[in-house]
């Protein structure tokens, strides 16, 4: 389990995070809301030490992260940034460099590596891929392969921000099925999302940032029935139940 303790961060000048206290739970989808602006990026990337703090505590497991080396964290930690490069090599050589954290220096590729990309591409439905560049695929398509890379790392926490932006709507309900059956897996599956809707319907528990501070956390329930979510958003949202549960809509 993750944990930020009285977590402060930001850039020079300019504090953007304040006294955040937040588990990231194994088996389980959080959803990181807010307006924008408001700190949902740097909390990922404080989290998974690739922005430094300057106060509070970040814990893997009970254990501060300072006591962990980059490349620790990294086989403890995936990192989905909202944009990446898109680079001129084949969707499982891209996967491959999930295994980078598990490697020596220079990088021999183990059978057992190899294996486990093949199984992580099949796992997001896109074993299919695995030969094809990157900058072939839809968005969609290179969204799963940078899943399947984040599987390969073969970490207990995956971080992403903003992955359905971009993706049609078909995608993005992909995009979340999967990120449901990463946490069933076991890990703790953390998403900075924009859409409300969605991240009602497919977070298990939801934290609401404004101005740098937590607003509250909760079930995606909890956020829909108090008022936080109205007035930190500034959008109102309705619910209609179906056979499939609940499902929210913007009035």
């Amino acid at each position: 389990m993750m944990e930020l303790q009285n977590l402060q961060a930001g850039y020079p000048g300019r504090t953007v995070l304040e006294g955040i206290n937040l588990e990231f739970r194994p088996g389980e989808v959080l959803a990181v809301l807010g307006p924008n602006g408001c700190g949902k990026s740097t909390l990922l990337r404080t989290a998974c030490g690739l922005l430094a703090r300057s106060g509070g505590e970040v814990r893997l497991d009970g254990v501060s992260i300072t006591r962990f080396s980059a490349k620790e964290i990294a086989q403890k930690v995936a990192y989905l940034p909202q944009s990446r490069s898109v680079p001129s090599i084949t969707a499982g050589r891209m996967v491959l460099h999930g295994r980078f954290p598990h490697l020596s220096y220079p990088r021999r590729y183990r059978r057992e590596d190899h294996e486990m990309v093949r199984r992580a591409l099949d796992w997001v439905g896109a074993g299919e891929l695995a030969s094809r560049l990157l900058p072939e695929l839809s968005g969609g398509q290179r969204q799963k392969v940078y899943l399947a890379m984040a599987l390969a790392q073969d970490t207990a926490a995956v971080l992403m921000d903003e992955p359905t932006t971009y993706l049609d709507v078909s995608c993005q309900l992909e995009v979340m099925a999967l990120a449901r059956r990463l946490a069933e897996e076991g890990r703790a599956v953390v998403m900075v999302l924009h859409d409300l809707t969605l991240a009602l319907r497919y977070a298990h528990r939801a934290v609401l940032l404004s101005g740098g501070r937590v607003c509250q956390v909760g079930t995606p329930q909890q956020l829909y029935e108090g008022p936080n979510l109205e007035q930190v958003m500034g959008v109102c949202l309705g619910r209609v139940e179906t056979p499939e549960g609940l499902r929210y809509f913007y009035k």
